[in-house]
């Protein structure tokens, strides 16, 4: 987008210097211009326009080709470092355990975990109940 907006400042800066040395010539030479005369040729402007369209289409493609690169290769640098980390997280529950077993759970939580399993059942039940 940058290249695109210099581009457009210097084509208009060179538009200006060409209009300026037109009028100076003019200015020297002492001649009177018609002011219907057209002073800028069809053909030239024709071709700037289809000299530009190639260049921005050629940019584009090349921008294009970039963004999709830089999408892939983040991407992959992405998945990579996810399964770094996944693996250092897994060797560290594994560490945290005494000799790869498991922890003890505490008191508490094996109430609760009671209470929900007991609280299961006995709702199994009743519905076997209203079924019957």
């Amino acid at each position: 987008m940058m290249y695109f907006l210099l581009i457009l400042f210097f084509a208009s800066l060179a538009s200006i210097i060409i209009m300026i040395g037109r009028r100076l010539a003019v200015l020297k030479h002492e001649q009177d211009l018609n002011h219907e005369e057209i002073l800028f040729e069809l053909p030239y402007l024709k071709e700037i326009k289809h000299i530009t369209i190639q260049n921005t289409k050629r940019h584009g493609y090349a921008l294009l080709v970039m963004i999709i690169r830089s999408y892939v290769r983040s991407a992959d640098f992405l998945k990579n470092k996810y399964q770094e980390v996944k693996i250092k997280i897994r060797n560290m529950s594994i560490e945290n355990n005494t000799n790869g077993e498991k922890k003890e759970i505490s008191k508490f939580l094996k109430v609760v975990g009671d209470y929900k399993h007991k609280i299961r059942e006995l709702k199994h039940k009743i519905k076997k109940e209203e079924n019957l």
